[in-house]
C-alpha cells in the first residue's frame, strides 16, 4: 500500500499551494513515490482518531504500514532518506542539505508565519503598523542573508535537494508581498523551483482539492 497523507478538505489557502501537505506532495513527486490522500475537515482534525496521529490536531500526517508521523519537515526528510533524488549521496553534502531543511523551518519560517498572522488578525490594532514593520525588518534581514548565500547559484548547495524544496515552500508564503522580489536572485530561485515538473504535479493535485471543495 502506498503511504497516506492527510490534507485539508477545504484549505484556508484557497488553492495557492501553501498548505503544508503541499511540501510532502512535492517530495513524493520528486522521487516518484505514489501516495494516497485522506481529506479531513477542521472538526475531524480535533477528533480523537486524528489526534492519535497528530497530537496538535493539524495536517499533514503520514501513515505507511505501522508507521505514523507528523510534521511536514519530518515527512519530507523521511521521504528523502528512503528514496533517491532529494538528498546527495556524499555524506557531507547530505548533512548540508538536511541543515537547509532545518534552516527553512527554524530560521526563515517563524518570522514569516508571524507576518502572516499579524496581517490577518491584528490589522485593527493601533500598533499594527509598527509591529508589521518590525516583523518585516526581521524577514528582510534573513532574506538578505539567504540571498547572499545563494548568490548566482541555481540551488543552495549543488543540485536541487530537500533543502531547496523546503526553503522555497517557506518563501512562497511571502507571495502577497514584495519582500522576496527585493532580491532578484531569490525571486528567480522560487520561480525555478516552481517550474519543476514535480512541483507542478503536486500543485495541480492540491489545487484539484480546492476546486472540488469550492464546487461542493
Amino acid at each position: 500500500m502506498p503511504p497516506t497523507l492527510t490534507a485539508f478538505k477545504a484549505s484556508p489557502d484557497r488553492g495557492r499551494g501553501l498548505a503544508r501537505d503541499m511540501r510532502v506532495r512535492w517530495a513524493f513527486e520528486e522521487v516518484g513515490q505514489p501516495y494516497e490522500v485522506r481529506l479531513v475537515t477542521f472538526a475531524q482534525m480535533k477528533a480523537p482518531a486524528h489526534l492519535a496521529l497528530h497530537p496538535f490536531g493539524q495536517i499533514p500526517t503520514y501513515e505507511e504500514g505501522d508507521l505514523a508521523i507528523f510534521e511536514c519537515g519530518a515527512m519530507v526528510l523521511h521521504v528523502a532518506e528512503r528514496h533517491a533524488g532529494l538528498l546527495p549521496d556524499e555524506a557531507n553534502a547530505r548533512a548540508r542539505a538536511i541543515s537547509w531543511i532545518f534552516a527553512a523551518l527554524s530560521t526563515l519560517e517563524p518570522p514569516i508565519t508571524e507576518w502572516e498572522i499579524s496581517r490577518f488578525t491584528e490589522r485593527d490594532k493601533s500598533w499594527f503598523g509598527e509591529r508589521l514593520a518590525a516583523v518585516e525588518d526581521r524577514i528582510r534581514t534573513r532574506l538578505g542573508q539567504l540571498s547572499s548565500r545563494l548568490g548566482d547559484a541555481d540551488w543552495l548547495d549543488g543540485d536541487f535537494s530537500a533543502g531547496d524544496l523546503m526553503m522555497v515552500s517557506v518563501l512562497q508564503r511571502l507571495g502577497g508581498s514584495s519582500l522576496v522580489a527585493e532580491h532578484p536572485n531569490l525571486a528567480a530561485y522560487v520561480a525555478r523551483a516552481q517550474a519543476r515538473p514535480a512541483y507542478r504535479r503536486a500543485f495541480e493535485a492540491q489545487y484539484a482539492v480546492f476546486l472540488a471543495a469550492s464546487k461542493g
